[in-house]
This record gives C-alpha cells, sequence and structure tokens, in this order.
C-alpha cells in the first residue's frame, strides 16, 4: 500500500528544466512502498493527484520487476536461475537489464582489484549465519566459500547477451549495486510520467531528478557520527544526481572479541573490522550505490585516490581509528565534496 502526503505551492519562477506560468500550480507528493526487503520512499511535484499516482505507481512497479531480476533472495528470480544453470562451459543467455547490471560491477571489480565483487555471495552467506549464530565461521567452510569467489570467474560475453560462470555452485549477490540501479529506473520512469521534480529513496540510496520548486537542489542531510541516533548535521544541495551511504552500525557481530562488519571484503572473505560510514554523491544511483560498497573495503586512502579519478564524485568517510589509546571517529573527505554542501548559517 502506498502512503500519500500533499502540499500545494504557487510557483512564480523556477530553477531546473521545467518552466512554469506565474499561474501554474505543483502540488508535493509523497509515496512509500516495501520493495527489495527495505522502504522505498519517492518524493515528487505534479500538477495534480492523478499524475502524481499514476506516476509513482509507475515507478513502482517498474522496481518490483527488477527485482524478479536482480534479487538474490527470491529463488526464482533470474539472477538465482542464472547461478543454477551456469557453469564451466555453461554460458547462459540473459535480459539486457541483467547484463547492463553486471557489466557494470564487472568494471568496478576491474578499477578496485576485487574489492568489488558481485560472486561474493558464498562468504556472506556464511558470515550472515555468522551473525545468527555468534559463531566464526569455520577455516574449512571459509576456504571452500572463497574457493567460489572470484570476478575473473565470471565470464560475460556482449555480442553474446551472456554470462557463464566458470566455476560450480558459484553464487552471485548485487546488494552492493541493485538499490541505485533500481533507482535509477525509477527516477527515470517517472521523468517519462511527466514528473522531473523528484526524489527515489531506496533506503538510503537516494536519486535526484530536477530541484523542487523555487529551490536550487534537493536538501539532503546527513550526520557527522556513525551513531544511528546522531542527529543530522551536515546538509548537501543536490539536482539530478545521487547520493548513497555504506556502513555497519546497525549490522555486526562481535565474535572473539572484535568486531566484524556485515560487509565482507571479497579478497579475503572476512568481515571488515574496522568501522566506518561511507557516504558518496555519484551523477547517478547504481554508481553511488556500488562505490560506496567498494570504499568500505578500500578504506579511506585507496578509496579517495580511486574516487578523485571520477567526475562529479565525492565521499565522506567516517572511520573509528585508535587515536591516543583511545578509539576516535576520524573524518575524511574527497576533494570538493564540501562543494555540495549547504552551508548553514
Amino acid at each position: 500500500m502506498s502512503y500519500i502526503f500533499q502540499t500545494c505551492l504557487l510557483i512564480s519562477t523556477l530553477s531546473g528544466n521545467q518552466q512554469c506560468t506565474d499561474s501554474e500550480i505543483l502540488s508535493r507528493f509523497e509515496f512509500q512502498e516495501v520493495h527489495m526487503g527495505v522502504q522505498w520512499r519517492i518524493v515528487l511535484y505534479a500538477t495534480d493527484k492523478a499524475i502524481a499516482n499514476k506516476a509513482a505507481q509507475n515507478a513502482f512497479s517498474r522496481v518490483k520487476e527488477l527485482n524478479k531480476i536482480l534479487s538474490d533472495y527470491d529463488p526464482e528470480s533470474e539472477l538465482n536461475k542464472l547461478c543454477r544453470l551456469s557453469g564451466p562451459g555453461k554460458p547462459i543467455p540473459v535480459s539486457p537489464t541483467l547484463l547492463t547490471v553486471l557489466k557494470n560491477s564487472q568494471a568496478l571489480s576491474q578499477e578496485t582489484n576485487g574489492a568489488f565483487d558481485v560472486t561474493i555471495s558464498p562468504v556472506v552467506r556464511l558470515w550472515r549465519r555468522a551473525r545468527r549464530k555468534k559463531a566464526m565461521p569455520t577455516s574449512q567452510r571459509l576456504q571452500e566459500a572463497r574457493s567460489k569467489v572470484g570476478y575473473k570467474l565470471m565470464k560475460i560475453s556482449q555480442k553474446n547477451q551472456t554470462v557463464e560462470l566458470l566455476k560450480n555452485e558459484m553464487r552471485l549477490d548485487l546488494g552492493g549495486i541493485a538499490k541505485g540501479y533500481a533507482a535509477d529506473i525509477a527516477l527515470n520512469v517517472l521523468k517519462k510520467n511527466g514528473v522531473p521534480r523528484a526524489m527515489v529513496d531506496a533506503s538510503g540510496d537516494i536519486v535526484l531528478g530536477d530541484p523542487p520548486p523555487g529551490k536550487c537542489g534537493w536538501k539532503i542531510g546527513i550526520a557527522s557520527s556513525d551513531d544511528p541516533k546522531a542527529n543530522q548535521d551536515r546538509y548537501l544541495l543536490l539536482h539530478n544526481m545521487a547520493v548513497a551511504t555504506s556502513g555497519d552500525a546497525l549490522q555486526h557481530v562481535d565474535l572473539d572479541g572484535k568486531r566484524y562488519s556485515h560487509i565482507v571484503d571479497p579478497r579475503t572473505g572476512l568481515g571488515l573490522t574496522d568501522q566506518s560510514r561511507v557516504t558518496v554523491i555519484a551523477p547517478d544511483g547504481t554508481t553511488a550505490d556500488s562505490l560506496a560498497s567498494a570504499i568500505s573495503v578500500l578504506g579511506p586512502e585507496q578509496g579517495i585516490k580511486l574516487l578523485n579519478q571520477k567526475p562529479s564524485t565525492a565521499c565522506l568517510i567516517l572511520r573509528h581509528e585508535a587515536r591516543h589509546q583511545d578509539r576516535q571517529i576520524v573524518s575524511y573527505e574527497s576533494h570538493c565534496f564540501s562543494c555540495y554542501e549547504l552551508k548553514q548559517n
């Protein structure tokens, strides 16, 4: 079920691509639904309720369709069917959507030398079990799972539109990119329905269209602490861009006196032990979502170096580090992160 909230605004002058006359009225609408296991929120501006309802429902319907393709939880998703059917010498035809997401994933894997890797699922499943059971995976199980992980074990043929998994029992996990990609598609659906002034929030993976009426951008709040209860004290002002946050404040486990994140380093098979939160600004949700995951693994130095090579991207990293015999939150920012901030008076 969707929940709708409405506020009317009389527009005289507007920034952005859409021009309005003095007599044109845009209303603010908000919709919420659960998709991909998380709460999704769409905020949009439209001339009437019927247009807003149709645009939002079309966007949510498309997200629902994408989940049937990209989910690693749904046993009948296209992703899981690929994992069951493929193996050495068994390239499987895939849809343009799945091919696009896997190609983008593979490209980032190559850029990060495997710090981002969608073949990580066998190890991720071990750590999900570890968090439930509060017990470390055995070295034997970890070694077995790691033997099925490696982005070079996934062979993509653009020409034949196929994907081949080069080891048996490989499993793919698109958790680090799927929501950002789906949010991009949802925003495109809204635009095609005549609603360019919109925000799609996939539980922290946020994609932004044209700004709200009379505004220079969407005001996005972030906190300078990784405490889930911390107040937002910094603000971004963005339009036609995306922002995503990756962190482990709510998903981790303490084992043998050490804190392990739900975020797993594909190169070691171990949950990260460096508590951090990474916020990435990028031109689109696919890029922001996947870079936030990759930088969590790479750490500040390598992560910011990677980001500084990419146009229209920036990041903020909050990281717990030992300083003067105490653990403190240390902040790292890439070039130009502050360029996107709304300065408070």
